[in-house]
C-alpha cells in the first residue's frame, strides 16, 4: 500500500485497536495485521512514531507494566478525546468510502463488460 494512504488511515487504525482494551506495541501491530488479513503490515518504523503522535496529541495515554518474565512493557490505552476522534474518523471515513464506491460505480455501469 502507498505510504501516503496509510498515513492518511494509521492514526484511526490504531485507535480502532485501542478502543477494544489497552495493549502494547508489538500487539497493536498484530491485531492489525490479523484483522487486515495481512494487508496492513505495521512496521516500527510508523507504529511508535504514530503512538508518540497520538499521545502528545492526549487522544491515548501510557503506562509501564511488568511482564511475567521480569521485562517492562509500555501499554497504551485510548482516552476519552481518542474515542472521540476515533468515531469522528469512523464517520469521515464512511462517508469517504461510501462516495469513492459511488463514483466507481458509476463509471463501471457504463463500461463495456
Amino acid at each position: 500500500m502507498d505510504q501516503k494512504t496509510l498515513w492518511g488511515v494509521l492514526d484511526m487504525l490504531i485507535l480502532d485497536v485501542l478502543a477494544s482494551g489497552p495493549n502494547y506495541g508489538y500487539a497493536i501491530s498484530q491485531s492489525v495485521v490479523s484483522a487486515s488479513n495481512g494487508y496492513f503490515d505495521l512496521k516500527e518504523g510508523s507504529l511508535y512514531p504514530a503512538l508518540h503522535r497520538l499521545e502528545r496529541q492526549r487522544l491515548l495515554n501510557s503506562y509501564w507494566q511488568e511482564t511475567e518474565e521480569g521485562r517492562r512493557r509500555k501499554y497504551y490505552k485510548i482516552t476519552s478525546a481518542g474515542q472521540a476522534e476515533l468515531n469522528a474518523k469512523r464517520k469521515e471515513w464512511n462517508e469517504f468510502s461510501a462516495a469513492v464506491g459511488q463514483v466507481l460505480g458509476a463509471r463501471h455501469a457504463f463500461l463495456p463488460a
